[in-house]
């Protein structure tokens, strides 16, 4: 299939780019570059430097695109509450030119890198697709609004769509002399934050709130290998059914806790890691923990790299190389 990947010089787009060049598919990167590395697309992929909402110049007719992948948009929790016209406007409006751009160029199906964060704080765990929706950030209330589009889209022109919602993605992609991992800036994420510690480009890890209702009151958290979600996308890619919008929630099924986290970065590392108790964050609830019932038995999904060891040694891998260096 000839597939058009937004965001492809991310983390989890560049990620996905690669499996799908693998497969024999052929690629075209779209990413503006604000916040991807040019460096993190695919060689073998096609490279357009454009924001979303120009798009069209890329998705004609002609093209013959058969999938749009949509990773492209703003992903940090606490700045979407600060700068929310910013989210609303990127995950939103842009995106919306892009939908624009795929029904005029009769592209038939559309996969979309969602959140869990559309689900905010849960009344019921494990967390399922059927689970009320109730955002408690921009951010999350953005990617369900683009979500609210594409039930519609279905609905009136027939395409075929499909949303991933995930947890806490972390890990990176090490084959044959190639490393693709996870950098921000600035960085939000706990076990990126935690090999900064290890590498020495920060003091100290901080976490927050240590009196949650938990097994070591610390914040349990459902995280999935970053090579095991670009798997979940091509799969969805087979599943995608004309006039349907599928949604399928990922993560391993099994928490982990702040401080699980924090050990087993020190086994992997081999590092102190110093930690600061600070106080909670407003909004953080105790537990997120994904059901992923209804992708293993319709996408026949399964994680491979599922333990922490496995998700920060890989992380580990990369920053050293690619970050720390």
């Amino acid at each position: 299939m000839k597939l058009l990947v937004t965001g492809g010089a991310g983390y989890v787009g560049s990620v996905t780019s690669r499996l799908l060049l693998d497969a024999g598919h052929e690629v075209v990167v779209l990413d503006s570059l604000v916040r991807g590395f040019r460096e993190a697309v695919a060689p073998d992929a096609t490279f357009v430097q454009a924001d979303i909402e120009d798009a069209a110049r890329v998705l004609t007719p002609e093209a013959g695109f058969d999938a749009v992948l949509h990773f492209a948009g703003l992903i940090q929790a606490g700045e979407s509450m600060t700068k929310p016209e910013l989210y609303w406007h990127d995950n939103v409006v842009k995106s919306l030119a892009l939908l624009g751009a795929i029904r005029a160029a009769r592209v038939p199906r559309v996969i979309f890198s969602s959140t869990a964060a559309v689900y905010g704080n849960p009344v019921e765990l494990p967390i399922t697709e059927d689970a009320a929706k109730a955002p408690t950030n921009t951010y999350g209330a953005t990617k369900l609004a683009f979500d609210y589009a594409l039930t519609s889209e279905t609905f009136a022109h027939n395409l075929a769509a499909v949303s991933l919602r995930y947890f806490n993605v972390a890990g990176a992609y090490i084959h044959d002399g190639h490393e693709i991992g996870e950098r921000h800036d600035p960085e939000t994420h706990l076990i990126p934050i935690a090999l900064q510690v290890a590498a020495g480009k920060r003091e100290k890890l901080q976490l927050f709130g240590d009196d949650y209702p938990t097994a070591d009151g610390t914040c349990v958290r459902d995280y999935i290998h970053v090579e095991d979600l670009a798997r979940a996308h091509l799969l969805a890619l087979d599943a995608a059914t004309p006039g349907e919008h599928r949604i399928y929630n990922l993560g391993n099924g099994n928490g982990f806790s702040n401080r699980e986290v924090v050990e087993a970065a020190r086994e992997v590392t081999g590092a102190e890691l110093p930690v600061e108790i600070a106080a909670r964050r407003e909004g953080d609830p105790a537990t997120l923990v994904a059901s992923s019932a209804r992708a293993r038995e319709e996408l026949g999904w399964v994680p491979r790299k599922n333990t922490l060891q496995d998700m920060i040694g890989d992380a580990w891998t990369f920053y050293r190389k690619h970050v720390a260096a």
